[in-house]
């Protein structure tokens, strides 16, 4: 098993990694709509929480030699189901005409007041 680190990006503060890799696979741990260059947490619409949490993910999967494309599920939490149409346009517009497996688990919070949260597990590139 492989820790992923990513740079200029402080360790997390609690007990996890951002991602590991292990026998081709990578498994991001969920992210929040989190600035990684400033650390400012996105509480506004939930169309700019779904975009930042993906960009999150997309940049932990290129520091570990994948992308987007290579992601076979995505595990998204919500704290408003009323936001789903929103998130699967953002989401949409994001992946294109790729469609992982994904599941959608609605929660009552999530940190620090925030809407969202993604995790993911991808593909290696070969």
């Amino acid at each position: 098993m492989k820790k992923i680190k990513l740079p200029n990006i402080p360790e997390p503060k609690g007990h996890y990694s951002p991602a590991v890799e292990h026998n081709g696979l990578i498994f991001v741990s969920g992210q929040l709509p989190i600035n990684h260059a400033t650390g400012e947490v996105e509480t506004g619409e939930i169309e700019k929480q779904t975009e930042l949490a993906l960009r999150n993910v997309e940049a932990i999967l290129q520091v570990a030699n994948s992308d987007l494309n290579h992601v076979l599920q995505f595990t998204i939490y919500v704290s408003e189901m009323d936001d789903w149409d929103k998130v699967n346009e953002v989401y949409r517009r994001i992946l294109g005409e790729h469609k992982p497996a994904r599941a959608i688990v609605p929660v009552k919070d999530l940190h620090f007041g925030t809407k969202i949260e993604i995790q993911a597990i991808a593909a290696v590139k070969e």
